[in-house]
C-alpha cells in the first residue's frame, strides 16, 4: 500500500460535508480506486489519533457502522455523526437515501 493511495482516500473523505456520509465503496470510486473498498477501511484504520480527517463519515454499504478492533469505537462514530444531525434507526443504521453525499 502506498502513502499516495491513502492520501487520495483521505482527500475524498475530507470533502464529505458535515451531516453527510459515504460508504467505503463510494470513497474508493471517488478516489479513482474502484473495487478497493477494503483499502478505504485500511486507510481509515491507519489514521493517527487526533487526525483532522473526518473518518466517522465513512459507513458501510448498508448504512451501518462497521465493527472496530477497539471496543467502543462504533459508539464513538455514532455519537460523532449524531452530533452532526445524522439519525440512526433501532437497528443502528442511518438512512442512506437521506444522508449519502452525492458530490457534483
Amino acid at each position: 500500500m502506498t502513502s499516495d493511495t491513502y492520501q487520495k482516500i483521505y482527500a475524498v473523505v475530507r470533502r464529505i460535508p458535515r451531516g453527510r456520509v459515504l460508504n467505503y465503496g463510494a470513497v474508493a470510486a471517488l478516489a479513482k480506486l474502484p473495487g478497493r473498498a477494503r483499502q478505504v477501511g485500511y486507510a481509515m484504520h491507519a489514521l493517527p489519533a487526533g487526525s483532522a480527517v473526518p473518518w466517522h463519515r465513512v459507513v458501510n454499504a448498508q448504512g451501518g457502522i462497521s465493527r472496530r478492533a477497539h471496543p467502543g469505537a462504533e459508539l464513538t462514530q455514532q455519537m460523532l455523526l449524531e452530533r452532526e444531525g445524522v439519525r440512526f434507526d433501532g437497528r443502528g443504521r442511518l438512512d442512506l437515501a437521506r444522508y449519502l453525499w452525492r458530490p457534483k
